[in-house]
């Protein structure tokens, strides 16, 4: 079952991401042509600054979420009613408490936003993405007992199809128009319906969601909760500086318009990231039942699994970054927008230590480990800000990614080998070092054998190029992958599922 319920998430969450690339790129290349790429850079820098109030949600999400695998696992319904109670009510006093501190922002937005030359009232535009903010939290809980059954697919569906309505009415606003405060409006309503929507399959799929006989959830669960949260904090808003203060770290020293041009780049490297982290991080229900229910062994295998595919998946997507994303940029919003090929470098690696996490991070959060590490992401924030900003006085745009990757160390030197290796598998510090830098080596090797391939034919047409860029990106990596692992177990396992699968949809096709 959890096998089964991991691949359909993963595919699903693989067509409805990559249609909602497809449909983002259409839509942000037209969005240039028409406002223009300081708009751009305005929106990527006020979703930054609301990224930062999502520090509010404080984690109880992911609190909630690991409380729920057990009752969901032994069917124990008014348990999961008393939580999903205390998560409403936790939620509704999480919007108001955004809401004040947005207001109380507006009076500092001229100096984080600096000068701009459209013609725009920048507190109109902060107060309806505040808003666009606050639908993320108004009746948008039930989603998540969607997640903790493992049924992550339903969810992924309906929001391909929010994206789909969505971007198509805001590229008719922006033509007919040309008005940004309506393209912003659009996004809020979709928004709530999309979460109405949701609300009404969670009612419709676990109709006790409905009873009003619910018991005051259980004081221990709620220590629980509140003690996770407490850590949770701390990973909270390590997280959100470090996602959310690039763009406004470049906009305070380099100018808005760059913000504008990295966030061609950003928007491409994050739907990738996003793509073929979904085949991953959509195991994680599955993870939370697995580690409830089987034995250190049996867990320890199945990270081994999802690790060699989580390299599989980096080595190839980085790669393929590398290589098309330069020609693609040129033909998508034009040459004038492109970084330099420094930059691009430093990013795929900033990609490839981001996506490598992936499993560790699925196995450290289905196990509720928050509390053992809680100070390493304040360490890892600050180094972040620092590094990054003396880096780009040195390196320019390249330093703030290179600040990113050097922070990042203080997870992969600390948290992950104690509290996922040594911790959940029993496993020395010795094997993690040597586990983890091996990967990180094939990957460097495999990434300089298909660049210097790819500079052997340079093309002037950008469309031939992408294409022979593409095939060399599709052959290379992958056929190394095979050569080095094909006599594993993990490559194996891969094969044997993959048979299995055709095997199941030949036979129900002649059904």
């Amino acid at each position: 079952m959890r096998t089964n319920n991991s691949i359909r998430n993963s595919i699903v969450a693989l067509v409805s991401n990559f249609l909602s690339i497809l449909i983002a790129l259409i839509a942000q290349s037209i969005f240039i042509k028409i406002l223009g790429i300081e708009y751009l850079g305005l929106n990527g820098l006020f979703t930054n600054i609301l990224t930062m109030l999502s520090i509010f949600e404080l984690g109880i999400g992911s609190a909630i979420i690991y409380n729920l695998y057990e009752p969901i696992a032994t069917n124990n319904i008014e348990k999961i009613k008393s939580i999903m109670k205390f998560y409403k009510k936790t939620y509704n006093l999480i919007a108001i408490i955004i809401l004040l501190v947005g207001i109380l922002m507006i009076p500092f937005l001229k100096t984080i936003v600096g000068e701009v030359s459209v013609d725009i009232n920048i507190y109109v535009i902060y107060v309806l993405f505040l808003i666009s903010t606050l639908t993320s939290y108004i009746i948008a809980y039930k989603r998540n007992l969607i997640y903790a059954n493992q049924k992550n697919y339903i969810v992924d569906l309906i929001h391909m199809c929010y994206l789909i309505i969505l971007n198509i009415l805001q590229l008719i606003i922006l033509y007919f128009t040309k008005q940004y405060y309506i393209y912003l409006l659009i996004k809020i309503i979709c928004q709530l319906f999309e979460n109405i929507i949701i609300t009404l399959i969670a009612n419709k799929m676990y109709p006790y969601l409905l009873d009003e006989d619910i018991k005051i959830l259980d004081k221990k669960i709620e220590k629980d909760i509140f003690s996770k949260v407490k850590a949770l904090v701390f990973h909270k808003v390590g997280a959100i500086i470090i996602n959310g203060t690039d763009n406004i770290i470049i906009s305070m020293y380099l100018g808005v318009a760059q913000v504008g041009i990295y966030t061609n780049y950003y928007t491409i490297i994050n739907a990738v990231k996003t793509v073929f982290s979904q085949v991953i991080s959509s195991t994680t229900a599955s993870i939370g039942n697995l580690l409830v229910t089987e034995n250190e062994e049996k867990i320890y295998d199945v990270f081994k699994k999802m690790r060699f595919l989580n390299f599989w998946i980096a080595c190839f997507s980085g790669i393929s970054i590398l290589i098309i994303i330069q020609p693609f940029i040129s033909i998508w919003v034009g040459e004038e927008y492109k970084v330099s090929m420094f930059v691009v470098i430093i990013l795929v690696l900033n990609f490839y230590q981001k996506m490598m996490r992936i499993s560790y991070a699925s196995f450290k959060e289905s196990a509720g480990i928050y509390i053992e590490d809680k100070f390493i992401p304040l360490i890892e924030s600050c180094l972040n800000i620092i590094s990054s900003i003396i880096l780009l006085k040195i390196f320019g745009l390249a330093g703030v990614f290179m600040g990113t990757i050097i922070s990042g160390l203080t997870i992969w030197c600390y948290s992950y080998p104690k509290f996922v290796y040594k911790k959940l598998f029993n496993r020395t510090y010795y094997n993690y070092a040597k586990e983890t830098l091996g990967y990180l080596i094939l990957f460097i090797i495999i990434t300089f054998i298909t660049f210097s391939i790819s500079k052997m034919i340079i093309i002037k047409n950008y469309y031939l190029q992408i294409l022979i860029n593409a095939i060399t990106a599709l052959i290379i990596p992958n056929l190394i992958i095979v050569i080095i692992f094909r006599k594993t177990d993990n490559f194996k396992y891969f094969t044997n599922l993959l048979n299995e699968l055709l095997k199941e949809y030949i036979n129900k096709k002649r059904e």
